[in-house]
């Protein structure tokens, strides 16, 4: 299967025979950034989950403190309407082997050591909002504002305590 790149425009289309993607990931497996890497901890919080209850607060911190060390930026700091129609729909249709060819192509690694990493859904959003250049302070901001002005709008909230 060979991963065609699309114009940042258009949504990401996957075509050809596999082992043309498999020769390009191979060649480029050494500049891939391996998010594993600094997903141990987010790793272990979801192994444990399986044995005992885990907070899903501990689990969104640990993932945070995934993205802000891969990208310098959090889930958080972007919003869903950032996003185009085409790129929810391409993210809605991903399944683990095609999330692992787009992260491959835009030089993540997806696979940890017990195979793909559980939050690859959550790592290909971040890759895709990385292509489309929304991982900026502005576009923080602005999530960030759009997140409190709706706690601020439930009646019986009288403030949002925010830690910048």
């Amino acid at each position: 299967m060979v991963i065609r790149r699309a114009p940042l425009e258009a949504p990401f289309r996957f075509e050809g025979a596999m082992s043309n993607i498999a020769s390009h990931t191979a060649l480029n497996a050494v500049a891939m950034t391996r998010i594993a890497d600094f997903a141990r901890m987010l790793t272990r919080l979801h192994v444990a989950s399986r044995h005992q209850m885990i907070d899903d607060d501990q689990i969104d911190r640990a993932f945070n403190a995934v993205c802000l060390s891969v990208w310098g930026y959090t889930i958080e700091d972007i919003s869903d309407d950032m996003l185009a129609p085409e790129d929810h729909e391409f993210l809605d249709t991903l399944d683990e082997y095609r999330a692992r060819l787009f992260a491959a192509e835009h030089g993540y690694d997806l696979l940890g050591d017990e195979g793909i990493l559980t939050d690859w859904w959550g790592y290909c959003w971040m890759i895709l909002a990385e292509k489309r250049g929304l991982l900026t302070p502005e576009n923080r901001t602005a999530a960030r504002l759009a997140w409190e002005d709706r706690f601020r709008s439930v009646p019986n909230v009288i403030g949002v305590i925010v830690s910048r």
